[in-house]
């Protein structure tokens, strides 16, 4: 095994936090990552992870060649990108995770194209709305939509996320449509509840923003079950267009307040700071960002 490899073994181990999870996103022997380790650090003639039965944390030395091996790492990653003649061969396993929703809905084609272009490529995706450490579980990369809260990460934008207050129109013709946002007070709201605050914001045509709270009917951590009962009459509910746009489309849902300009979010590819990118990863990215950008197809219902 080559001093690269001893390298990347040791990111591995240092960003899963054990050399047992290390052993496991590896898919290899915990003995066998132990004792590559030793051997690393006897070469070196410096300690790099202090280990007791309990507890393993850098040394000031392991700090230090961590820092620098990222560094490495992505420059020997560059210099071959940049002098090969002929495509790269993408393999390996890329480990992602994305919303729910978002995944289901719309990756569907993009990892199709995706697989058809690399056979060699395996895939470990996570469609859920569960907050993933990336380091912690050993994923690469992972879709956000929403504040980036975690300076730890690097991203890139994807797409804009529009979002739409909507009903049905059997709803809107029994309740009435609501005209203000104090018309909402003789109404039934669905909300979306997963680490969201209880209020929206909405600015109107001279920009003066207004905030109205949401005392909701109906709460619940799935955009797609709340769109379903909009449809089936049971309120208003505030969701992103990419899950409610076929639903406009066929006119199940109508639009409301649209005197006023919603709130708009963006989707990110987030992936650790100081970790190797590989190229499978970046090569997703670029694809996403091509297919969905600033005017993705979904709001053009």
């Amino acid at each position: 095994m080559g001093q690269l490899e001893d390298m990347a073994m040791f990111v591995r181990i240092v960003e899963a936090g054990s050399i047992t999870k290390a052993a496991e996103q590896l898919n290899i022997a915990k003995s066998a990552v132990s004792r590559r380790l030793k051997e690393l650090e006897a070469r070196l003639g410096s300690q790099l992870i202090s280990r007791t039965t309990r507890h393993s944390k850098l040394t000031q030395a392991g700090e230090q060649y961590y820092q620098q091996v990222n560094h490495i790492l992505r420059a020997v990653d560059a210099v071959n990108e940049n002098t090969s003649e002929a495509p790269m061969r993408v393999e390996g396993t890329l480990k992602m995770t994305a919303p729910l929703s978002f995944g289901v809905r719309h990756l569907n084609d993009v990892i199709d194209e995706y697989a058809n272009q690399h056979p060699n490529l395996r895939f470990d995706l996570d469609f859920s709305d569960r907050r993933i450490d990336l380091i912690e579980e050993g994923y690469e990369l992972a879709i956000r939509i929403g504040d980036l809260r975690d300076s730890s990460y690097q991203a890139k934008q994807l797409a804009l996320i529009r979002c739409v207050i909507c009903a049905s129109p059997d709803y809107l013709a029994r309740m009435g449509v609501p005209e203000t946002l104090d018309d909402l007070d003789n109404h039934e709201l669905l909300q979306y509840s997963l680490g969201q605050t209880s209020s929206i914001e909405l600015v109107d045509a001279e920009g003066k923003k207004h905030y109205r709270t949401i005392d909701a009917t109906i709460k619940a951590t799935n955009g797609e079950f709340l769109v379903d009962l909009a449809v089936k009459g049971h309120g208003i509910t505030f969701v992103p267009t990419f899950i409610a746009y076929n639903e406009l489309a066929r006119g199940e849902l109508v639009p409301v307040f649209q005197q006023y300009q919603l709130p708009v979010l963006k989707a990110y590819a987030v992936y650790p700071k100081n970790r190797f990118l590989s190229q499978r990863c970046r090569y997703l990215i670029d694809l996403i960002a091509e297919r969905f950008g600033d005017h993705p197809y979904w709001d053009k219902y």
